[in-house]
């Protein structure tokens, strides 16, 4: 076996076993009540016992018969999950503990195995500033595995993002109803109508991945700066408070028109540094959507 196929499936396996392992330990219950509470399909009316819930009452057929009815629904037993994914060149950037590319795989590993435990198929689109590769919706641990595979090794043709052309991409290839993750830095043109409109046929959810270095320089003096999508290079004097201001004020500027578009869409979001462990934003993310329920 050739060294690289050796070290990729090691890094493969050592996703697997961590990811996995969080999947059933941690994320199960959540997943399941975040995603598969009362499902959409209607199964039948019959009438209201007591403990029903007032939200389940069907008042059409209430008015009809003059007595509480309600409706019951069967619930999806199995669902699909897209992953969207960004493989843009910003995507190479981190300070902390991992790049943002590292952190996204683990995040869709953790996904997937998550889909697989709750007998769900999952697909992944991965993105730059075009469709660089769509691995439609399976099952089984096998694909998973596959899925894990090409995130390690994706190797992307272009380093621009468009965020836009991804969502209707993604709208156009997947045809029913399902949970879409966009994994990005969401550092793109302008998506929101594109957004808004697949949110609309879909339960669309936003992972932005960030840097602590992208919010607010620490004092370094003058560094230079490249831009891993057009690789153009600026020498930023970091020494200076003013400077340092004016960027953090950008990069807050940013993040609240950013969560405006998500909420403008409807569009369910959370928020998970580089340096930091994503199990707590994405169990806030899920217990949050399940109080919903």
């Amino acid at each position: 076996m050739a060294k690289d196929t050796k070290d990729l499936l090691s890094k493969v396996r050592k996703i697997e076993i961590k990811t996995r392992g969080l999947s059933s330990h941690l994320f199960s219950g959540e997943y399941h009540s975040a995603f598969k509470g009362r499902g959409m399909t209607f199964s039948e009316v019959r009438e209201y016992q007591v403990g029903d819930e007032i939200r389940t009452i069907d008042w059409n057929v209430t008015a009809r018969f003059n007595h509480p009815y309600v409706k019951e629904f069967d619930e999806e037993r199995e669902l699909t999950f897209m992953l969207l994914m960004d493989v843009s060149g910003s995507e190479n950037f981190g300070t902390q503990q991992q790049l943002k590319q590292e952190l996204a795989t683990e995040l869709c590993a953790v996904l997937a195995f998550s889909a697989i435990q709750n007998n769900d198929k999952v697909g992944v689109v991965f993105f730059s500033d075009k469709i660089e590769k769509f691995i439609p919706p399976k099952k089984g641990r096998s694909h998973i595995l596959k899925i894990i595979r090409e995130l390690i090794d994706f190797k992307p043709e272009n380093k621009g993002t468009d965020l836009s052309q991804a969502i209707r991409y993604f709208t156009a290839a997947i045809r029913q109803r399902c949970t879409a993750f966009v994994i990005s830095d969401f550092i793109s043109p302008a998506f929101e109508d594109e957004l808004k409109i697949a949110n609309k046929k879909h339960d669309i959810i936003a992972l932005k991945l960030f840097d602590k270095h992208e919010q607010e320089f620490p004092d370094l003096g003058l560094v230079p700066l490249k831009d891993q999508e057009s690789g153009e290079l600026l020498w930023v004097n970091t020494g200076d408070k003013q400077v340092r201001q004016a960027f953090s004020i950008d990069a807050t500027r940013r993040n609240d028109e950013l969560k405006a578009v998500f909420r403008r869409c409807g569009v369910d979001f959370a928020s998970i540094g580089t340096h930091e462990s994503y199990v707590k934003p994405l169990m806030t993310l899920f217990k949050k959507r399940e109080r919903r329920r």
